[in-house]
């Protein structure tokens, strides 16, 4: 087989080195030249993917995989398979931005060849394979949809850092807008992948099958925050009430905390609703879990007071711990809100140096002493804090569960874990 892998991203890039690893030959596009350059040297473009440098040298260096700039030259070189990882950009508020999608969809519908199956991964609301993607690509390539070519959707559902892994043990799902082009699509994945590949039914299955697994965790996060919240007036452990309702095989509800962000579970949710307008738990829970970051400043608050004037410490600006991504991350939120409030918000990531944070709107800390510190993200590094590494500190709401509190308390530094409902 041969196949053309579109957005040379942290997905994108290890799918076009696990197809080449399958035995095919693979051109990778991106208009990134960086990425264009580094990856046909055999070297990943990026850190922190388990086993992409390795696979990567091997593929390369083979000649399984190389990559261009030009997509649609890939494309009209004649492929079985397009797979196209762009990302769907979003405001603020969610709400798509399709000129990326749109772009990439395009550049493939212009060098379409007859036989080619075009399969989209990126995340997108309910009908956009059929009523935006396959007349695109009709329009670009006066090719007949599901005659002469074949677009199905196929949601990635891999995590940064383990892709391979996940490639390798979750069922790929498959949906068409035909059962040929279903079938089709099928053959084409089963061609590399061990993992079961899973037929939908339609490409709208497949589509909303990716929303329902990412707005189900934003839902019940959000009841794990309900519960947190409510813990903390009753001053009972959360902690202790879900490890207990999660002893029984019923009861799966995930654990609280300062924010939910990522370039997932805050924002598909949203595309959920843009295809059911009128549902109303994904709505309330994406209410509930904007609202964290506000409530660990209360938390705060409730150990310090009137936070204006106060120096507070946010640790972590990435999203999750590890990870240097900060799409949605809560830290966004902190600054605000304690500037709100009148406090002095300074920042801190291992992943991060002065400059970054600057760019990122935020003042580094540079190690002077804080009255507050919240924890945002999770990262290893932070369970071996103590307070001798964070001078002047007085309280610190600790929004991920990785600090030591044994450590601060011989110290008579209060931390509060959000439902922890001890004060």
């Amino acid at each position: 087989m041969r196949a053309v892998v579109v957005a040379l991203g942290k997905v994108g890039l290890p799918i076009a080195a696990q197809i080449a690893r399958a035995g095919h030959q693979v051109v990778g596009c991106d208009i990134d030249p960086r990425v264009v350059e580094l990856v046909n040297r055999g070297e990943a473009p990026f850190p922190g993917e388990a086993g992409l440098a390795e696979v990567l040298a091997d593929v390369v260096a083979d000649g399984r995989l190389r990559a261009q700039a030009d997509t649609t030259a890939a494309v009209a070189a004649g492929a079985e398979l397009v797979v196209a990882v762009p990302p769907l950009v979003v405001d603020a508020d969610a709400r798509p931005d399709w000129s990326i999608l749109d772009a990439v969809i395009d550049d493939i519908g212009s060098g379409l060849q007859v036989g080619t199956t075009v399969a989209v991964e990126t995340t997108v609301p309910v009908g956009t394979t059929r009523s935006r993607i396959a007349p695109q690509l009709a329009r670009r390539s006066g090719l007949v949809a599901e005659e002469d070519f074949f677009s199905v959707f196929s949601p990635e559902r891999v995590y940064s850092g383990r892709v391979f892994r996940d490639l390798a043990t979750y069922p790929k799902l498959v949906g068409g807008l035909s059962d040929a082009g279903e079938a089709r699509g099928i053959q084409l994945y089963g061609s590399f992948l061990d993992a079961e590949v899973r037929g939908m039914g339609s490409a709208e299955a497949a589509e909303l099958a990716k929303l329902a697994e990412t707005t189900y965790r934003d839902v019940n996060i959000a009841l794990a925050n309900e519960f947190a919240r409510f813990a903390d007036r009753a001053g009972i452990d959360v902690d202790r009430v879900i490890d207990a309702a999660n002893s029984q095989p019923f009861s799966h509800i995930h654990r609280p905390g300062v924010a939910v962000g990522g370039h997932c579970i805050p924002v598909y949710p949203r595309f959920y609703l843009h295809s059911d307008p009128g549902a109303r738990l994904p709505l309330a829970a994406r209410e509930v879990n904007a609202a964290m970051p506000a409530y660990a400043i209360d938390l705060l608050a409730g150990e310090l007071g009137d936070l204006a004037g106060m120096a507070v410490l946010i640790l972590g600006v990435s999203y999750r711990g590890g990870v240097k991504e900060t799409a949605f991350s809560g830290a966004f939120d902190l600054r605000d809100e304690l500037e709100r409030r009148g406090a002095e918000p300074v920042a801190a990531d291992p992943l991060y140096d002065d400059a970054q944070l600057r760019a990122l709107g935020f003042d580094p800390w540079d190690g002077k002493p804080v009255a507050g510190v919240v924890v945002q993200a999770d990262h290893a590094s932070y369970a071996e804090l103590s307070p001798a590494d964070l001078p002047g500190v007085r309280a610190i709401v600790d929004g991920r569960r990785v600090l030591d509190p044994e450590r601060f308390a011989a110290a008579g530094i209060p931390v509060r874990r959000i439902g922890s409902g001890v004060r």
